[in-house]
């Protein structure tokens, strides 16, 4: 469906046309369709919106998913299919410096972690490599696997064991403290996007 001239009208047409109707995008998802697509309704762009949000959450705790990019990126597409009318520029900006912090602190912990202890830079390969590693290995690999990897590389570097056991735990807490502030904060960001949408 598009416009006189042919044309494909753009979703916040269709979403203003839908308001002044009585019709609220996803309460009759299956009348709405979507510009992008002629078969894509409101309610498979909610689903998107969701699915990308629940994935980066599990994305804070398993290191292959850029976790806080899809919670953004799940707020801005549910901001998008409301027209930007409940969820705003205000909330948005508010979200994504949430997401930028928590990229940040999970970047930086684990070095400041490791840097505290003396580490080289063999061990922080390492903490990377058991961090991939431990993707394997269930929940248990995902958190110490890291601490493992970055003991090994430390020993690889300079054969002392009880330093490397050190810089092991040093990194292992860093990066366990970034996580939990990666987490955290994702959960913030849902919190914002929801609260902005009911209140």
């Amino acid at each position: 469906m598009g416009a006189p001239d042919g044309k494909p009208r753009p979703l916040s047409v269709w979403v203003q046309g839908y308001r002044r109707a009585g019709i609220m995008p996803g309460r009759q998802a299956g009348v709405f369709t979507c510009a992008l697509h002629p078969a894509m309704s409101i309610a498979l762009l909610w689903t998107l919106s969701v699915a990308l949000i629940l994935l980066g959450l599990a994305g804070t705790v398993l290191p292959a998913l850029p976790g806080t990019a899809f919670v953004l990126g799940g707020i801005v597409l549910g901001a998008w299919i409301d027209d930007f009318t409940r969820v705003g520029t205000t909330t948005l900006v508010v979200v994504g410096v949430l997401a930028v912090l928590a990229w940040v602190l999970d970047y930086v912990a684990g070095l400041l972690g490791a840097k505290r202890a003396g580490a080289s830079r063999q061990a922080l390969v390492g903490a990377a490599v058991g961090t991939v590693l431990g993707l394997f290995m269930g929940i248990v690999g995902v958190l110490f696997m890291p601490l493992v990897g970055a003991a090994v590389g430390e020993y690889m570097a300079r054969r002392d064991q009880k330093n490397a056991v050190k810089v092991g735990v040093a990194t292992w807490l860093g990066i366990m403290a970034g996580l939990l502030a990666k987490v955290v904060l994702a959960f913030m960001m849902v919190g914002i996007f929801i609260a902005a949408l009911v209140f």
